[in-house]
């Protein structure tokens, strides 16, 4: 597409706008169990208030723009006390929970770089169920991730394998509150206290639960130990943008107190420009995320978040309930958060995924690794909650109809036929370039993932990664015209 040589007027540029979001999955009328958190049309119209409102001043620096100072200020201190810190534990607002969790990892290895010197190649213990922002992390800043084994039963860190793999190099253990694929808090109280132990820094990754999982403690739920009232954590990172229901990309990152904190920050006057002082990975960036956030949070108030959490755990109990009570369908773990996985040993989940978006509910397909089976996860969000009686027709109606038609678990021959086509082409494709090609003999097409899903399955994870590397390449590549 070329630059228009004559600018579109504002009604012609609404048209483009709808035209371009058609095919979108419908995600307000509460059916998309993922990506997105409804909170209502009142509770956006604050949101985009705020934010179109702070559009376009530029948090690069906070002396000339003090609003946007002011409302990072009183984020994180609402923060801090939420995830029961004191008065010591500091914080930055960030645009979500993959630059919280880049800054944690960075602040871990500079800090061991001041503390540690004698650490050439640092390393962090990370549990297989934790977010693969910490593979990422790993990857931009030359950290080792040393992956520990979880319970195939709970799906919780296994403390005993952190603890045998734990050697000179390790200068960060990691835990989840919650994890995303299954929903449960990891041990955190007795991996922090194994940090302080061996006098390493402790990450709890708060971001899917760190926000949510309070409330749902004071509505009497047993949510275990998992902030910065246990001893050992050093850093928390927690996203508003999803069950804070603030305009995305709205995430915090908290330190324990400010001698971990300046670890995180890069400044630089070693050029001919201004001196660049920069706390989190952004330079300039809208203020409006961050008053957006400031909004939300301050309209909801205690009371409304609440509410908001009450609404989620009825949903929840009844989701588990509904899927435990479906033959042929499998709860994996029990959730303590607001997601939930399933899995069947009767019917594709693949195959079951597309048809419940052909009836109009979109959930998310989760392929096997290690002790975690093929999938369907479903992160319940308020908007969820008026659909989900609904929903458990629907999925007891398509779990039968699956049976009936005895599909079966695994994948029709012709699949296994090319799922060992493109393990072949791939041990002799460096770049995954030919594999692309082989996998769009699968059928594609939206609503018709299953094939595509089940190939994938049948892949080892760098052969996903490596086949996926060139499949999105090709998918973000312009059309000429």
């Amino acid at each position: 597409m070329r630059m228009p040589s004559r600018g579109l007027s504002k009604a012609e540029i609404t048209r483009a706008l709808q035209e371009a979001r058609k095919d979108d999955f419908p995600f307000r009328e509460g059916k998309l169990f993922a990506y997105t958190f409804e909170a209502g049309e009142e509770i956006d119209a604050i949101g985009k208030l705020a934010f179109t409102e702070f559009l376009t001043e530029n948090g690069l620096d906070p002396t000339t723009f003090p609003s946007l100072r002011k409302f990072e200020n009183d984020i994180v201190d609402i923060a801090r006390r939420h995830l029961g810190g004191d008065d010591a534990v500091v914080g930055s607002f960030t645009s979500g929970g993959t630059e919280s969790i880049l800054l944690a990892v960075k602040t871990a290895r500079d800090h061991a770089r001041k503390t540690r010197p004698e650490i050439t190649s640092p390393s962090m213990l990370v549990p297989e169920t934790a977010h693969a922002a910490f593979h990422k992390a790993a990857s931009y800043l030359g950290v080792r991730l040393v992956a520990t084994r979880v319970s195939p039963e709970t799906y919780r860190a296994d403390v005993a394998d952190m603890r045998e793999k734990i050697d000179a190099s390790t200068i960060m253990v990691v835990a989840s509150a919650c994890s995303y694929a299954h929903g449960v808090v990891d041990p955190v109280t007795e991996i922090a206290g194994l940090a302080k132990e061996r006098g390493l820094l402790c990450h709890v990754d708060g971001c899917m639960g760190g926000f949510l999982l309070p409330y749902f403690r004071r509505l009497g739920e047993p949510i275990p130990d998992f902030d910065f009232r246990v001893p050992g954590v050093t850093s928390m990172s927690m996203d508003l943008h999803k069950y804070g229901l603030c305009p995305k990309g709205a995430s915090v990152v908290l330190y324990r107190d400010e001698s971990l904190r300046r670890h995180q920050v890069f400044v630089c006057a070693d050029w001919t420009g201004y001196t660049m002082f920069n706390p989190t990975i952004q330079s300039s960036k809208s203020g409006g995320p961050l008053a957006a956030a400031w909004a939300v949070m301050h309209f909801l108030g205690e009371e409304g978040y609440t509410k908001v959490a009450s609404d989620l755990l009825a949903a929840r109990k009844k989701l588990v309930r509904g899927v435990g009570e479906i033959p042929g369908l499998v709860m994996m773990g029990e959730p303590e958060m607001s997601l939930i996985a399933f899995t069947s040993d009767e019917v594709s989940v693949f195959v079951l995924a597309d048809r419940l978006k052909a009836r109009g509910f979109a959930v998310q397909a989760q392929l096997g690794y290690g002790p975690s089976k093929a999938n369907i996860h479903m992160t319940v969000n308020p908007g969820n909650t008026k659909v989900i009686d609904a929903f458990l027709v629907v999925l007891a109606e398509e779990t039968a109809k699956l049976r009936a038609e005895d599909k079966g678990a695994l994948p029709g021959p012709e699949v296994v036929a090319l799922a060992n086509m493109l393990k072949e082409t791939l041990a002799n494709d460096p770049d995954g370039l030919a594999a692309a090609a082989v996998i769009g003999q699968a059928d594609t097409r939206p609503g018709n993932m299953a094939d595509t899903s089940q190939l994938l399955d049948l892949l080892g994870p760098k052969e996903r990664e490596k086949l996926l590397l060139a499949f999105v390449g090709r998918l973000f590549t312009p059309s000429p015209e």
